[in-house]
């Protein structure tokens, strides 16, 4: 009997509803980040005052959930792909919930700071689980959507925060404590769902527990697969060490997705962590101010949900060099027009919102796709872990940057962030747009991958067109 890489048969599969309720259950980390980094934008309006914080402590305390999500990347990828997805996949909800809850009792910011580092180790560790999991089941024409859904679950999640927020901060001065909490709401219907998740095929296979994989094939694609043909779809090759990810091809992968996801989220966050702060500096005050700040959380979900439309349609190279292009055009002229109309920086706004989806969507998807069953959750958690370096800098500098600085000079920084993402993006982002994870995740011994993605054997390999250039007509 012919046989294929266990990878391939995953690749091939036919989408039945498992991998629907799957995208579901992974959702969770995503939508439960975004909303306790949208809540404590509003929340600090309150706690401010309340705690007297200074800029350093208000710095600390928004910036407290990236620290925590560079311990909880990094090691939730490692002791994911040691002991396996599904077994953290309730763990660190059951933390994030007891963090959430904790909040509720801060009375200085040095409290209040740990609770949120603690929470962002929680959060952290869910993105590699959860993302590993959903890549290894999901058929290969629906990774890249499926997989970018769950960066548009972020905008959910801080869309809800602002709705949540707005409406419980006006019922009391210490309204914060409740509005922090809440998170424990979700974190409990979330870990209720996942309860029956099944564990990996892929990596059961690759740790030998053969008898589990069959019986998860069967549950999942209702496949009668033997122990001794499963054997055979094993594909047997050298084994991949975490260490791997720091040299040769991997670590030019690895150095990719670090910058172009650094280069992505720091504008993001910075501008999601003090947004009311931010209308404040452009002019747009008041309950103008928090509607505006509402409305382009709103704009960033709907932005994240149609470029999962053109994630195959256009591929994953084109779409970041465009999301990245126009999102820093889009900075450039809110710093040159600062002191316009409300309405005219609104739409600068919004076109940010807009145009910088693509690269968010993209930020999950690179690393399962470039990575193999071996490390690649361990891939997943060390790029966020890094990626969340510059972002937590970038947040903690942020209020410095407006009552230091000024608006125009914190909004062309942003700009030149994101044109560095375009640029070395331009440079070395593959397309693996219809290829299978083990396409993918297949390293070149023989050259430096993803160094030039013009000549990337991975694109050769996949039967498409070579690396696309910003003037092609993919880029149109």
């Amino acid at each position: 009997m012919e046989t294929v890489p266990l990878t391939e048969l995953c690749d091939n599969a036919q989408l039945n509803r498992f991998h629907k309720r799957l995208v579901v259950y992974s959702a969770g980390g995503p939508f439960l980040d975004g909303y306790v980094m949208g809540m404590i934008g509003i929340a600090l309006v309150q706690i401010t005052p309340y705690m007297g914080l200074s800029l350093f402590w208000e710095g600390m305390v928004g910036a407290g959930t990236l620290v925590g999500m560079f311990f909880g990347g990094f090691l939730g990828g490692l002791f994911t792909d040691k002991y396996g997805r599904q077994l953290l996949y309730s763990i660190d909800l059951i933390a994030l919930a007891l963090f959430s809850l904790a909040q509720f009792w801060a009375e200085t910011g040095l409290y209040l700071f740990i609770c949120r580092l603690l929470l962002g180790v929680a959060v952290g560790a869910d993105y590699p689980i959860a993302t590993a999991l959903l890549a290894e089941f999901t058929p290969k024409k629906y990774r890249g959507p499926f997989i970018g859904l769950l960066e548009a679950m972020w905008f959910v999640g801080a869309s809800c925060a602002y709705i949540v927020g707005e409406l419980m901060l006006n019922t009391g001065p210490e309204a914060w404590r409740w509005m922090l909490a809440s998170a424990v709401i979700p974190a409990v219907v979330f870990l209720f769902i996942r309860r029956h998740t099944p564990e990996s095929p892929l990596w059961l296979s690759q740790k030998g527990r053969f008898v589990e994989a069959c019986a998860v094939l069967k549950l999942v694609y209702d496949k009668n697969v033997s122990l001794t043909d499963l054997q055979g779809l094993v594909k047997k090759s050298a084994r991949v060490s975490v260490w791997q990810m720091f040299h040769s091809g991997y670590g030019a992968r690895m150095l990719f997705i670090t910058v172009f996801w650094t280069c992505a989220v720091v504008p993001l966050f910075a501008v999601y962590s003090f947004a009311p702060k931010i209308m404040v500096a452009l002019g747009i005050s008041g309950n103008l101010g928090n509607a505006g700040s509402a409305v382009m959380t709103i704009i960033f979900m709907l932005g994240c949900f149609l470029s999962l439309q053109l994630i195959n349609k256009m591929g994953r190279r084109s779409l970041l060099l465009h999301s990245f292009f126009w999102s820093a055009v889009a900075l450039t002229l809110l710093s040159i027009f600062s002191n316009a109309p409300p309405y005219v920086i609104f739409l600068l706004f919004s076109m940010y919102a807009l145009c910088t989806s693509g690269s968010q969507n993209l930020q999950f998807v690179y690393p399962n796709e470039l990575f193999p069953t071996e490390i690649r959750a361990s891939a997943v958690g060390l790029a966020s872990s890094l990626t969340r370096i510059g972002a937590a800098i970038g947040t903690y500098l942020v209020p410095l940057a407006l009552a230091r600085l000024n608006i125009q000079v914190t909004m062309m920084i942003a700009a030149c962030i994101t044109m560095l993402g375009f640029a070395v993006s331009l440079k070395m982002a593959p397309e693996t747009a219809h290829c299978s994870l083990e396409e993918t995740s297949r390293c070149f011994e023989d050259t430096d991958c993803l160094l030039d993605g013009s000549s990337c054997p991975l694109v050769d390999g996949c039967g498409l067109a070579k690396g696309a250039d910003p003037t092609d007509s993919r880029m149109a």
